[in-house]
C-alpha cells in the first residue's frame, strides 16, 4: 500500500509547477492570519449557534507555489474553530525550555498558577491543559518557525477562549515581549455534527425499520485447507442515499441543494462496497456474532483478510463485514495525493468521509435488520438456515484510521453501543507530521507550500474541515451527552506505546476527552519520558469495569517517539508497533469480551500489557 501511495507522490511531484511565485516581496499570507485562530476572522451572524462565522477574505488564505490562493468558501460555512485547533503564534527569539513551557512531556505544568501560556475558558473561567512546542520542521528558520500551543482535551464547543502569552525568555533566560492576548470561538455542535446528522436522519427517516437494499456479487466457500478460519466470504453493494454531488466519486462535495445550509438528498443512490468473512465453526444452532471492521489509512474493506482480524473471527465467532472509508480509501489515494498541490480541493475529503460514515450504518443495519443479510442464501446454511446472530446485536472494531474515524462512526450510531478503536487517536493536525506515514505527503506539502509557518496555518485550517469526517469533532459526544437521537456509547481503546503511525499522544487527548480510564500499570518503570505518564487519565479501579477504557500494549521492542512535531522514524526507535495490539491474544480476548458484554477485563493479570 505505502509503495503505491509513494509512486503516486512522486509522480505527482514530477508534475509539479517549480517553485517562486510565493517568495516575492510582500507579507506572506500566513503572516496576515497570525495569531490563528482568531475572531479577526470572523463576523457576526445571528442566525449561527456561535453567534459567530467564520470569515476568511479571498486571497488571505495561503497560496501554492503556483500563486493560487486556498479557496475560503468552504471554511466560511463555519461557525467557529476546532475545538482542537493548534494555536499559531511567532515569538522572535523564544525559548520554550527558558520560559518554562508545559512540553508533551509535562501537561501537567500547563496548570501551574505561573504557567506562561494560558488557555481560558471565558464562560467558566477556568484554564484548559494544553502543550505547546516550537514547530521542528523549522528548526533551520527561525524567522518562520511558529509556537504550536495544543490543547491536551477538546475544548468547548460554541465557547471563546483567550489566549495569554506571559513571561517569555530566549535562550540567554532574558526577557522578551510576548503578543498581545487575543481570543477565538470554538464551533458549535451543529457546526462540527450537524451536516452528518441530517444526512443520518433523512437517510433513515426513508428506510424506516426495512434493511436497505443491497446486492450480492461473489461468494467464495472456503475449504478447510484453503482457509483454517474462514469459511465463506460475502462480496457486494448495499444501496444507500447519495448526499453527494455528480456519482459521489473521488472530487465530489456535498450536495446542499440551492443556498442550504445542510447537505440533502441527491436523488441518486451510492453503491456502498462490502466484504464480509464467516467463520468457520459458526452454525445454525452458534451463529456469528455481527460486527462491522473500520479498515486502516488509504485501505480497503479487504482489510478483514489480514490474519489478525481472520484470529479473532474464528476464536471468537465474529462475522466482520467492511465497507470503504470513501474519502480516505484505496481507491482515493490519486485525488488526496493530488490535494496537497492545491488545497481548494481538499474539502471533497471530509465531505466524502461524511457519506462513508452514512454507508457504514447502512451496512450495519442490513446486516441486523430482519430481512437484511440474514434473509440471502449467502449467509444461510446448506438447509437455508440463518448463520448471523442478529439478535445478539451489532458491534465495531477498526483500526488504524479505523480507530480515528470509528470515534466518529460510534458517536452517530445508533444500532451499536459498543466500540473497540484499535490504535486510535483524534486531531489530524496533531497527528500528521508525527507519523511516518505521513512522510510521501509531507513531501508534496513542501513542495506546493514550501513555507513552514504556512504549513502550520494550513494543518490548522484543514482541521477546520476534517472535524466533519473524523473523532475530533465528535468526541465530546461519543461516551456522554450523546448526540440528539442517539444512544450513549461505551468505547475500548487499544494503544501501542511508540506507535510510529499513530500518535500516543493523541490518543491521551481523546482518552481525557471521553473521559475513559486507564489500565494501570500502563508501563513498566522506566519506559515512559512523561514526568507524569498519563497526565489527568484516571486509572480503572476495579475490574471488571464497566465503562470506556484505555489499554495500552507494549511489544517491548518500541521507544518513546519524539517529543516534538516529527515521526519517531529510524532505527533509534525501534520496529513500528502499530500493528502490536491487535495481533495479540489478550488483546483479542479482552476485545470479544468487552464487544459481547460490554465489561472491560483485566487479561495482563495486574501487569503492563502484555
Amino acid at each position: 500500500m505505502w509503495r503505491r501511495i509513494l509512486l503516486v507522490a512522486l509522480a505527482v511531484l514530477a508534475g509539479a509547477a517549480p517553485p517562486g511565485a510565493v517568495t516575492a516581496a510582500g507579507p506572506r499570507p500566513a503572516d496576515g492570519l497570525l495569531p490563528f485562530p482568531s475572531d479577526r476572522f470572523t463576523v457576526a451572524d445571528r442566525g449561527s449557534p456561535t453567534g459567530r462565522r467564520v470569515h476568511f477574505p479571498a486571497g488571505a488564505l495561503p497560496a501554492n507555489v503556483a500563486g493560487t490562493h486556498i479557496d475560503p468558501a468552504e471554511w466560511n460555512r463555519q461557525d467557529g474553530f476546532s475545538p482542537g485547533t493548534p494555536i499559531l503564534v511567532h515569538v522572535p527569539g523564544l525559548d520554550p525550555v527558558a520560559s518554562g513551557i508545559a512540553p508533551v512531556t509535562d501537561i501537567g505544568r500547563s496548570m501551574r498558577p505561573d504557567a506562561p501560556i494560558v488557555l481560558l475558558n471565558t464562560r467558566t473561567g477556568k484554564r484548559t491543559p494544553y502543550w505547546a512546542e516550537l514547530d521542528a520542521h523549522a528548526a533551520a528558520e527561525p524567522g518562520r518557525q511558529l509556537l504550536v500551543i495544543r490543547p491536551a482535551v477538546a475544548l468547548s464547543e460554541a465557547t471563546r477562549y483567550a489566549v495569554v502569552l506571559r513571561g517569555l525568555r530566549d535562550r540567554t533566560g532574558r526577557s522578551i515581549p510576548a503578543p498581545k492576548a487575543w481570543d477565538f470561538t470554538v464551533a458549535s455542535r451543529a457546526g462540527l455534527t450537524g451536516r452528518v446528522l441530517r444526512m443520518r436522519d433523512d437517510a433513515f427517516a426513508a428506510l424506516g425499520r426495512a434493511a436497505p437494499a443491497f446486492t450480492v456479487g461473489q461468494v467464495t466457500d472456503y475449504t478447510a485447507e484453503q482457509d483454517a478460519r474462514i469459511a465463506r466470504q460475502v462480496r457486494g453493494t448495499v444501496a444507500v442515499p447519495s448526499y453527494l454531488t455528480g456519482a459521489g466519486g473521488p472530487g465530489s462535495r456535498l450536495h446542499y441543494g440551492t443556498g442550504g445550509e445542510l447537505p440533502v438528498a441527491s436523488g441518486t443512490t451510492y453503491a456502498a462496497d462490502f466484504v464480509c468473512n464467516i467463520p468457520r465453526g459458526v452454525s445454525a444452532r452458534r451463529p456469528a456474532h455481527l460486527s462491522l471492521y473500520g479498515h486502516g489509512l488509504l485501505g480497503a474493506p479487504t482489510e478483514i483478510d489480514a490474519g489478525n482480524v481472520k484470529d479473532m473471527a474464528h476464536r471468537y465467532g465474529f462475522a466482520f463485514c467492511a465497507t470503504s472509508w470513501i474519502g480516505l480509501s484505496a481507491a482515493d489515494i490519486p485525488y488526496v495525493t493530488g490535494t496537497w498541490s492545491d488545497l481548494s480541493s481538499f474539502p471533497s475529503v471530509p465531505d466524502r468521509l461524511q457519506q462513508s460514515f452514512l454507508n457504514f450504518l447502512f451496512l450495519g443495519r442490513a446486516m441486523v435488520a430482519a430481512g437484511g443479510f440474514e434473509g440471502h442464501p449467502a449467509f444461510r446454511d446448506g438447509q437455508g438456515r440463518s448463520l448471523l446472530n442478529r439478535r445478539g446485536g451489532l458491534h465495531y472494531d477498526g483500526n488504524s484510521q479505523g480507530g480515528i474515524n470509528g470515534g466518529a462512526l460510534t458517536a452517530i450510531a445508533q444500532d451499536w453501543t459498543r466500540s473497540v478503536l484499535g490504535v486510535p487517536g483524534m486531531n489530524y493536525s496533531t497527528l500528521l507530521q508525527r507519523s511516518t506515514a505521513f512522510a510521501p505527503f509531507q513531501q508534496l506539502l513542501d513542495r506546493s507550500y514550501p513555507d513552514k509557518a504556512d504549513q502550520q496555518v494550513i494543518f490548522g485550517l484543514l482541521q477546520m474541515l476534517w472535524d466533519r469526517g473524523e473523532a475530533n469533532g465528535y468526541a465530546q459526544h461519543l461516551t456522554t451527552r450523546p448526540l440528539p437521537g442517539t444512544p450513549a456509547h461505551q468505547v475500548l481503546m487499544h494503544v501501542a506505546f511508540g506507535d510510529q503511525q499513530v500518535s500516543p499522544a493523541a490518543a491521551q487527548v481523546q482518552a481525557r476527552t471521553i473521559g475513559a480510564r486507564l489500565h494501570r500499570p500502563a508501563l513498566a518503570p522506566g519506559w515512559s519520558d512523561e514526568v507524569t505518564p498519563f497526565w489527568g487519565i484516571d486509572r480503572i479501579r476495579a475490574y471488571p469495569y464497566r465503562g470506556s477504557a484505555l489499554v495500552v500494549w507494549n511489544s517491548g521492542e518500541a521507544y518513546a517517539p519524539p517529543p516534538t512535531n516529527l515521526a519517531p522514524a529510524g532505527p533509534r526507535y525501534g520496529p513500528d508497533p502499530h500493528e502490536f495490539p491487535r495481533a495479540q491474544p489478550g488483546a483479542q480476548m479482552q476485545k470479544a469480551t468487552f464487544l459481547l458484554t460490554g465489561r472491560v477485563i483485566d487479561v495482563c493479570g495486574g501487569a503492563p500489557c502484555p
